[in-house]
């Protein structure tokens, strides 16, 4: 599968040829639907060349309007931190930012991205085949943890093989787990873990360090992110374009996240989302930090942690998890390392946890499965 139709659109769009952009889901894995936005309903935006819409994955998803000089930013901040250009494989949603971003890095690299078969499901045998197709002496690709986290679990020398040949493997969208770094570690893999959204136009921070021209800073513990990659704000809703995005003395655009983190001597540290704090009992606990210490543990492959509604406490913290482990196991384990507050108090063993079309974690639906669970 090649995504001509949608490169052919994005190309016009961005050379200011055609009309903003929006890509959407079609009615399998492989197909989408290109349309194009007309003026009317950009609310007086000027040259936007994309809309896309956020993945919704703990509310309504948002229709982020992204401007020419946004991409056009991007992919050379990319390219500019990387130290190079090459060809993309296209392992991600089109109609997510991740996806198109490789269709803009492509389009100002000027070489031609690979798509592979997105299919039922994603495999170690898809991702092989779709990487033979690759030409370039550069090559790279944009994978979410889950991606990683399947080709590295008993790979074969062939994945292994083709995962060495990548110059650079986008890697984002959500927490890697310690373990699936390590693995990635032991095999030598040129492995970017990348932190951004719709709203900044893709990964804009590599490593824990912003790419260039693009600038953050933490107000009040919320992680804020500016510069030329920053959205022109959300289709259809100025109230909350107003309370995300600003424009500084200076001019420059900020971004407000919705992410709680630090930042000093130039590195950027996640801590969480604003929403991630658990009130139980009057206890605040950080979902993450729960995460965290679940999935350092032996016989927990991934996990997510969850606040599900609770009539005495008004809310309690809920876990599921792939893997072997006990949970009682995992209870003394949080225990011992956050207090007797931080247990989950709901935990259930899953085949897998459920993803977003863009590999992330279904929080919604994970959070009405353990809800079930206590009823």
């Amino acid at each position: 599968m090649n995504p001509e139709t949608a490169l052919a659109a994005l190309s016009a769009s961005l050379n200011e040829e055609g009309d903003a952009v929006e890509i959407l889901p079609g009615l399998t894995n492989n197909d989408y639907v290109v349309n194009s936005v007309p003026g009317h309903e950009l609310d007086g935006l000027a040259e936007i060349a994309a809309v896309v819409r956020t993945s919704g994955s703990t509310g309504t998803p948002k229709r982020t309007a992204l401007s020419i000089e946004a991409l056009a930013s991007s992919s050379m901040s990319t390219a500019e931190h990387l130290g190079f250009e090459g060809q993309w494989l296209l392992a991600l949603p089109l109609h997510y930012v991740a996806g198109l971003a490789v269709l803009t890095r492509s389009l100002y690299a000027g070489t031609r991205p690979w798509a592979m078969d997105m299919g039922p499901s994603f495999d170690a045998a898809g991702f092989n085949e779709a990487a033979t197709a690759l030409t370039d002496a550069k090559r790279l690709v944009s994978l979410v943890p889950t991606q990683l986290q399947r080709l590295l679990t008993d790979p074969t020398g062939q994945t292994l093989a083709t995962l060495r040949r990548f110059d650079a493997i986008l890697l984002g969208g959500a927490c890697t787990p310690r373990a699936v770094l390590d693995e990635a570690a032991k095999h030598s893999l040129n492995i970017h873990l990348t932190y951004g959204s719709s709203e900044t136009s893709g990964g804009c921070v590599y490593d824990a360090r912003t790419l260039p021209r693009v600038q953050a800073k933490v107000v009040e513990g919320r992680i804020m992110l500016g510069g030329p990659t920053i959205a022109s704000g959300y289709l259809g809703d100025k109230e909350l374009t107003s309370a995300h995005f600003s424009v500084d003395g200076s001019g420059v655009r900020w971004y407000a996240t919705d992410d709680l983190g630090s930042y000093a001597d130039g590195v950027l540290s996640v801590a969480g989302r604003v929403d991630d704090v658990i009130v139980t009992g009057g206890v605040k606990v950080s979902a993450s930090e729960v995460q965290h210490v679940l999935e350092a543990l032996q016989g927990v492959s991934a996990v997510a942690v969850v606040p599900v509604p609770d009539a005495q406490w008004g809310q309690q913290i809920a876990a599921a998890y792939v893997g072997t482990a006990d949970p009682a196991s995992l209870a003394a384990a949080v225990r011992a390392s956050l207090g007797a507050s931080a247990v989950p108090r709901r935990m259930r063993i899953v085949e897998a946890l459920p993803q977003l079309p863009n590999g992330k974690i279904d929080r919604m639906l994970v959070a009405s499965w353990l809800t079930d669970t206590a009823h």
